[in-house]
């Protein structure tokens, strides 16, 4: 199964900043939306990805006045992303390899979703599950 199944039932609306936006503007849009993180888009292009550990290592180095700071100096860039046709379990051993926990979803370089490592494991939770399930009722009818 590939992401672009995730992203079906999942839906397509990603919440995003702009590389210009401010710090302080990303930070509020991430509380109030209650999420990690957000893409950030100039243009249609995913240019990098804006997270709490983002935050979190800027804050600690340089105080409290990266908040004015452009989301550009403080966001990870280039974004690591992967296509609707990647593979579920490439997703994850991609996240677990970079310690990621969020993949940007792009097509042309452009934003077409966004999938956690949330996301990608309970889809595969779903997935046994329904193997174990098919696999006892043809044990039972057999």
């Amino acid at each position: 199964m590939t992401v672009a199944a995730i992203l079906h039932d999942k839906g397509s609306d990603v919440i995003q900043v702009r590389s210009d936006d401010t710090v302080l503007f990303a930070v509020q849009l991430l509380a109030e939306k209650r999420i990690g993180c957000v893409p950030v888009v100039d243009h249609g292009k995913v240019v990098g990805i804006f997270s709490e550990r983002d935050l979190v290592y800027r804050l600690g180095a340089e105080g409290a006045a990266i908040l004015d700071a452009p989301v550009s100096t403080v966001m990870t860039s280039p974004a690591i992303t992967i296509t609707p046709d990647t593979p579920v379990l490439q997703g994850l051993s991609m996240m677990t390899r970079r310690r990621m926990r969020h993949l940007p979803v792009v097509v042309d370089g452009g934003l077409v979703g966004l999938v956690s490592i949330g996301d990608l494991v309970k889809f595969r939770i779903d997935r046994i599950e329904a193997e174990a399930e098919a696999m006892r009722v043809y044990i039972q009818t057999a």
